[in-house]
């Protein structure tokens, strides 16, 4: 039997699986032949040696001989005959990769922010940069202060910095180059559970993450809280930061509780000392006060430490031409008559002591 001849196609086409052409784009996978100062070179076998740039040395710095890499072709047509690799662009590619399927198993993933701006926290993850952006951060973390205070705002993210956070995929798209992470979505299910557990009337603690105008705002396990100024003391407040600071723990009793915060109490813990002072007092009474707000309806008056009173304009004299601002002055003390208690409202009405009466 003659031997079948074999020609030079056949040989082409016996090799031609093996020595695959190299496209750019290609993720490939060699061993490190040597690494020098300015490059690093890879055996890729039958598809032959390909180079890691000086550029990239720093981020292949731990490279040694005989390591196995993935790499990523950029060129395959380099003057020495070699193709030029990117292990960088291959860890992003496959951080791309991690990041489709994080975010479409919506899994709880940690990251650790390498810098803040004033909108949020920068980020890479697997190789990716992306953003947490203020708006998406827990009740925790959310840096609520006063007035808008940009560089105060900037502080509390800074201090995020280097700071492992858990957080889900909440955007991405890898053709804009865009990743959002949201570290509120990530506790979002503990938060609910939390939220069942609890009821109006329960009493809580928490630590104060922000002090405002108009109130606290309290972390109490995840959840925000809010303290609203008229809650915080049964006294009249008039700054909140004169009764609570940031970071403190406090206790306060749950009034209210909305679809994602607290509406909390710190007065309603103690008893109301209005209650006791108020039944020092009857009608008839003179009494002397201190007037602590001038209105055009009239003027308030403290009686007691924690009584305040009205005396309404009609009580002033007839006519529409009656000035409260031109009766009263501001923190002068005055002679009164209590014309009226209502407990049930916690109002007492006053009047003018007349200067014949106070002889």
């Amino acid at each position: 039997m003659a031997n079948a001849t074999i020609t030079m196609d056949d040989l082409l086409a016996g090799t031609s699986t093996t020595a695959k052409q190299l496209v750019a784009g290609d993720m490939v996978t060699g061993t490190v032949l040597t690494v020098k100062k300015h490059e690093v070179l890879v055996d890729l076998g039958a598809q032959g040696v390909g180079l890691v740039p000086r550029r990239e040395i720093g981020f292949s710095r731990a490279l040694k001989e005989g390591d196995e890499v993935t790499a990523s072709v950029v060129d395959t047509e380099l003057d020495n005959g070699n193709s030029l690799l990117s292990l960088r662009k291959a860890a992003k590619d496959r951080g791309w990769e991690e990041v489709s399927a994080k975010q479409e198993n919506g899994e709880v993933i940690e990251i650790t922010p390498y810098d803040a701006n004033r909108g949020g926290l920068l980020v890479e993850y697997e190789g990716v940069r992306g953003f947490l952006p203020v708006s998406q951060l827990s009740a925790e973390h959310y840096p609520r202060v006063g007035s808008n205070d940009k560089d105060e705002i900037l502080q509390r993210l800074n201090a995020l910095v280097g700071q492992n956070l858990s957080v889900r995929v909440l955007d991405s798209d890898r053709k804009a180059n865009k990743l959002i992470f949201s570290e509120k979505e990530a506790v979002k299910e503990g938060l609910a559970a939390r939220f069942q557990s609890l009821k109006i009337g329960d009493s809580v603690k928490g630590v104060v993450t922000g002090v405002v105008d108009y109130g606290a705002f309290v972390n109490v396990d995840g959840i925000e809280g809010l303290i609203h100024i008229s809650e915080i003391s049964w006294e009249r407040v008039s700054n909140p930061s004169d009764y609570v600071k940031v970071g403190e723990t406090i206790e306060a009793k749950i009034i209210s509780i909305d679809k994602d915060r607290l509406s909390l109490s710190m007065k309603q813990l103690t008893q109301d000392p209005w209650l006791d002072e108020v039944d020092k007092f009857k009608v008839g009474d003179s009494v002397e006060g201190t007037v602590t707000r001038i209105t055009p309806f009239g003027a308030f008056v403290q009686i007691s430490p924690s009584v305040e009173a009205l005396v309404h304009v009609s009580e002033l004299g007839t006519g529409d031409n009656i000035d409260p601002e031109k009766v009263f002055v501001l923190n002068e003390r005055k002679s009164f008559t209590i014309l009226d208690i209502e407990k049930d409202n916690r109002k007492i009405s006053l009047s003018l002591e007349s200067k014949s009466k106070k002889k």
